[in-house]
């Protein structure tokens, strides 16, 4: 395995250090909104509003400036930043403005976008696209002079794959070009990404930090606030339904049962988890194209009080979920660069706060919370 992201550690907060943030799914919603809103932040026209990383906890932690961040991507889609940002200012997820205002950081990572794959009619193999995949990252690294690269998965959701399935999935390929070029890797989305048993071995032998999976920006994060609180409380929850109505380029690829599945996956996990037990009821996922980016989460949860009482608690959350998402990002290519850069390797289990199926740990979102301050008492510690 080619680890040459190893090759050059410049430190931490010196005038040329740059870190490169590699988005696959570059073109998307959560990706634009990232590139958008870091300049938007860096530029002092917006506060950095949902960024975890910038509030007092995490000082001197030596996380990458939010300045020095340069971004580039894979995407199957043509179309250029700036048009996305306008489209997106459109459906009212960015500020009316600012995509002529950062027009010029729009415009330079729309160069660093290289085609994605496979495509239809694609002939080449997974080896080939593989190493296609990371020849695009050294080459992007070497042109910016770029001390390290986080691959930041923010694609649609795919199925999951069959268990006789020959070929690894896209989000592995991409996973598997990331290790070959020595990038530290983010699954934002609940696709296979690095777990796969075929990528096992390398993602072990890689001395690479990872993190993922699927990022907890809505619904589940309000349940991980709340599943905790029956406990606590010695309630017993006896179902926990919910549906969510969603547009745009989510919405539709959760039109497919397969992907739904692999999205309500993660969902579940957090309540199994924290209850003890799987409560009845299920989640369903419906596309409502007009909705756009913006998102509406309805729970429905029956539990007992004293004496059997039966009792019902409803949640609504509505928002945009581009807007919850690219904060996150933009925290996590932050904290995985500076773990690759101090040495660490391995899943970032501290980073579960940010996910909803988290490698290992809590799946309370305050004891997440605890885990990820100690995780940053962690780096702030490391020379």
């Amino acid at each position: 395995m080619n680890n040459d992201g190893n090759a050059s550690k410049p430190q931490s907060g010196g005038p040329t250090v740059r870190t490169g943030v590699w988005f696959v799914g570059a073109r998307g919603s959560v990706a634009t909104t990232a590139v958008a809103g870091c300049a938007a932040v860096t530029a002092g026209l917006h506060p950095p509003t949902g960024m975890v990383t910038e509030t007092a906890p995490f000082d001197g932690t030596g996380l990458p400036r939010l300045s020095s961040l340069v971004f580039g991507g894979h995407d199957t889609a043509d179309c250029p930043l700036p048009k996305r940002a306008e489209h997106l200012t459109g459906a009212g997820v960015l500020p009316h403005g600012l995509a002529s205002a950062v027009y010029a950081e729009l415009q330079a990572a729309d160069e660093e976008i290289r085609s994605g794959g496979p495509l239809p009619g694609d002939t080449r193999g997974d080896e080939e696209l593989i190493a296609d995949f990371a020849a695009d990252l050294t080459s992007f690294r070497r042109r910016n002079a770029l001390a390290r690269v986080v691959v930041v998965n923010v694609s649609s959701t795919e199925p999951l794959p069959a268990p006789d399935a020959v070929r690894l999935p896209p989000s592995s390929l991409y996973a598997a070009a990331a290790l070959r070029a020595g990038c530290s890797y983010v699954n934002f989305t609940p696709s296979t990404g690095l777990r796969t048993p075929a990528l096992t071995e390398a993602a072990a032998a890689g001395g690479l930090p990872h993190a993922g999976r699927d990022g907890k920006t809505g619904q589940t994060l309000l349940r991980a606030v709340l599943a905790p609180m029956f406990v606590q409380r010695a309630l017993e929850v006896r179902a926990w339904s919910g549906t969510n109505l969603l547009g745009g380029g989510d919405g539709a690829a959760l039109a497919d049962p397969g992907a739904a599945a692999a999205k309500n996956a993660g969902k579940e996990r957090v309540l199994a988890d924290t209850l003890g037990h799987t409560p009845q009821g299920e989640v369903h996922i419906d596309d409502v194209p007009a909705l756009g980016d913006w998102k509406t989460a309805w729970d429905h949860i029956a539990f007992d009080g004293f004496l059997g009482s039966r009792m019902i608690l409803q949640t609504i959350w509505q928002g945009c979920d581009s807007a919850l998402a690219a904060p996150l990002v933009l925290d996590l290519a932050r904290l995985v660069a500076r773990a690759h850069e101090v040495g660490l390797s391995g899943p970032l289990t501290e980073l579960g706060f940010y996910f909803k199926d988290p490698d290992a740990g809590p799946s309370g979102l305050s004891e997440q919370f605890t885990a990820l301050l100690s995780f940053a008492d962690r780096l702030r510690e490391a020379k």
